[in-house]
């Protein structure tokens, strides 16, 4: 909580801002707060240089407010607080006095409706959307390219096409999609820092530390709890969003009790390294065990067979994507390729992602007057029936929740019917969605296929009739913004 002096710097500097009204954005660097003024005309800057704590202000794209390092994050976020603690503002001019009453009481009654809805598990799925919404423009381009590039690998790999330009052409292209999905931990560590309060260049060192960068074959660091090596990556994105978190707590706590003097030395050294242990020691250790329980429980479903090792296959590879451990099979995966020349468990998870796709459908159908929801799905979509399913994820069904459940059930009945037809495997390790096409074993394509319309089917039914949460089909505009004259769209 911010100190009684912080909290009256941050109201003084509202007063000569034109009120919080006139403020957007409030975000701060090393030594200063930056705001975004709706209208300039409000502020008044020669009283602003005379408030008690303000060093210099600063005119340029936004009013920067110099205030010096350590005081400058504790007096900006407790701003942002008081952004978003303060009620919307009603004008009641000339409305007649039964309008204003009835207003007033609907007003009352939608927040107290907010409230009840306002649960823990929901704000934490709105916090996963707010981290990765901002990434949908980024997925949407990288994987599309992406998935052009794995439609030309797999359908060089089946021999439909050759030559070093190819080669070349496919190359290139996963270089251009690496961007994004080889540091993507990175940008969502920054994005989650964002969120959750914390420093976004440390939240992105936080992510950064997952790629064990430095660590070397001959000098693993083993895992704490069972001695074998750590894998880069181990944890996933839900590693790097759990730490991120514990990041924020870390250096809010320690914003407390360093003097302000020593905050820009003290605190991100501190907090770099107590997170950086606790992610190394405790949080990529604890996502191996889950991966290894995990493996463990594929291959007994593996055992059993048929429909019913498709269904529970289909339906849980989802969490598995969420938690980043789908990497983990690639070794089962070869392992059948090798010894048996395709891999049977491929197509089957591949259906989870064709259960999203339905699933996305359904919402997109029933939800046509959400603007902001049908917009990301309108760019995810694409991506999704490429094969690559993070954009689904976080942006659309694992934020409303109920959505991505249906998604899993979508993507259980395209694996219990692959299980049942048999036999349908991949020659080669590749994406999922309809790129995998191509990589079919013999001639058993016809049976791929008839899994990805039943897993569309599937998701889309179970979310149409029960996956649809109320929140979904309020009516809601596209956010925009004015760029030189020109109204675009904000992501």
């Amino acid at each position: 909580m911010a100190s009684a002096k912080e909290e009256k710097l941050a109201k003084d500097i509202y007063s000569q801002v034109g009120g919080m009204s006139n403020v957007g954005n409030v975000i701060n660097c090393m030594t200063r707060v930056r705001l975004d003024i709706k209208d300039y005309n409000q502020v008044d800057i020669d009283n602003l240089k005379k408030v008690d704590g303000v060093l210099g202000v600063v005119e340029d794209d936004t009013l920067q407010i110099v205030l010096g390092p350590g005081i400058v994050t504790k007096v900006a976020n407790q701003m942002s607080q008081m952004k978003k603690g303060r009620p919307a503002e009603v004008d009641t001019t000339d409305v007649p006095s039964g309008r204003q009453e009835a207003e007033r009481k609907a007003a009352a009654t939608k927040s107290e409706q907010k409230k009840r809805n306002n649960t823990p598990f929901k704000r934490a799925l709105k916090s996963i959307a707010n981290i990765f919404v901002p990434l949908i423009p980024a997925f949407v381009g990288a994987g599309i390219i992406g998935g052009i590039a794995s439609v030309f690998q797999n359908m060089m790999t089946a021999g439909m096409i050759e030559g070093e330009a190819w080669l070349y052409s496919i190359m290139v292209l996963n270089i251009i999609k690496s961007g994004l999905f080889g540091y993507l931990n990175i940008y969502i560590g920054i994005n989650a820092a964002k969120v959750f309060g914390a420093t976004e260049g440390l939240g992105g060192v936080v992510a950064g530390i997952i790629y064990l960068t430095g660590m070397t074959p001959e000098l693993p660091l083993p895992n704490i709890f069972t001695g074998q090596p750590l894998a880069a990556g181990q944890g996933g994105v839900i590693g790097v969003v759990l730490a991120v978190w514990l990041l924020s707590i870390v250096e809010k706590n320690l914003r407390k009790v360093v003097p302000n003097s020593l905050d820009v030395i003290v605190t991100p050294t501190i907090a770099l390294l107590v997170i950086g242990l606790i992610t190394i020691f405790l949080i990529m250790p604890i996502a191996g065990f889950i991966s290894t329980s995990l493996v463990g429980a594929i291959t007994w479903v593996l055992n059993v067979g048929g429909a019913f090792a498709g269904f529970v296959l289909g339906a849980t590879f989802l969490p598995m994507v969420m938690f980043g451990l789908h990497q983990i099979l690639t070794p089962i995966h070869i392992e059948m390729i090798a010894s048996q020349g395709s891999t049977l468990l491929l197509p089957i998870l591949a259906m989870a992602g064709a259960g999203q796709v339905g699933a996305a459908i359904a919402l997109w159908a029933k939800c046509r007057k959400n603007k902001q929801l049908t917009n990301m799905i309108k760019g995810s979509l694409p991506v999704g029936i490429l094969g690559i399913g993070e954009p689904l994820i976080y942006a659309v069904t694992l934020p409303l929740g109920r959505p991505f459940i249906t998604a899993c059930i979508g993507g259980g009945i395209g694996g219990a019917v692959i299980g049942l037809i048999g036999g349908v495997g991949a020659t080669a390790i590749g994406p999922s969605g309809v790129a995998l096409i191509p990589l079919i074993a013999d001639g058993l394509w016809w049976g791929y296929v008839l899994g990805l319309l039943a897993a569309y089917a599937g998701g889309f039914a179970a979310t149409y009739f029960f996956g649809v949460p109320a929140e979904a089909i309020e009516a809601t505009e596209l956010p925009t913004t004015e760029i030189d004259g020109e109204t675009v769209v904000d992501y």
